[in-house]
């Protein structure tokens, strides 16, 4: 599955994210756009590029007509970098922010990873930025993301405190983390964007922390598991519903490369 963000003046894909039945989710298979675009053109030029990637039936639209401004031609660029190299990337995000371009993600191996790369840069103009956070896929982050399974750890309101359910979830993932003991693991923590982008950051990197050391109470050796936080920084979903803002408050594993 690929996620997909885009920010434009503010404009955002995602793949991934989509929602299934009602339940605040997006398939696997599905592709989030969401963001304000300065007009129907834009938005209906960046739509058509994305039925013609992923198909009509797998695009979820969230795209909002504002009062933005775009760089020229900025939507012409949008389309460009919407190539077909895009759809190699999995669990990851593109964002167009003005003239600013970030990509992350998995791809399968390293030339993917510069084909991509190299896709995205020469498709747009010099005033453009790219900024690259690709990383090359592993079996052992296939099996950490099953063990998680697409779930949310949750933590008491503003705390860091995990909830049962959160530390349910850790527990259910243990013997996946305790089989991968040769591999150093990234705790990632995220918020909402409700609050302060300080305290969010803080409050992402606590929640980590908590993680780290639920799972060293429970065996798994401290130096492994590396923590940071990203604030909220970077959404899979909409915050502007609950549901959305509850898919945003979660907690990643990435395999160290």
């Amino acid at each position: 599955m690929a996620r997909l963000r885009i920010v434009a003046a503010t404009l955002l894909l995602g793949c991934g994210l989509a929602t299934a039945a009602g339940r605040g989710e997006l398939a696997p298979d599905q592709v989030l756009v969401t963001g304000t675009v300065p007009d129907e053109a834009t938005r209906a030029l960046v739509l058509q590029r994305l039925h013609e990637l992923y198909g009509a039936h797998r695009v979820v639209d969230q795209i909002a007509i504002g009062s933005v401004v775009a760089p020229p031609q900025w939507s012409q660029h949008v389309q460009n970098i919407l190539s077909p190299e895009i759809r190699q990337v999995s669990r990851g995000q593109l964002t167009v922010r003005g003239t600013q371009v970030d990509i992350q993600g998995e791809v399968s191996n390293e030339a993917q990873r510069q084909q991509v790369v190299s896709a995205v840069a020469t498709r747009l103009n010099p005033t453009y930025t790219v900024r690259s956070a690709l990383r090359v896929g592993t079996g052992e982050q296939t099996l950490i993301d099953q063990a998680l399974a697409n779930r949310i750890i949750e933590f008491e309101p503003g705390s860091s405190a995990l909830t049962p359910s959160g530390r349910a979830v850790l527990d259910q993932m243990l013997p996946t983390l305790t089989r991968l003991s040769a591999r150093r693991i990234e705790i990632i923590g995220h918020t909402d964007a409700l609050g302060a982008p300080d305290a969010n950051l803080a409050l992402s990197l606590a929640r980590a922390d908590a993680v780290r050391s639920y799972l060293q109470a429970r065996g798994i050796d401290a130096q492994r598991l590396a923590v940071s936080g990203m604030g909220s920084a970077r959404p899979v979903a909409s915050n502007e519903t609950a549901e959305g803002r509850a898919r945003n408050r979660r907690i990643e594993f990435r395999i160290s490369q």
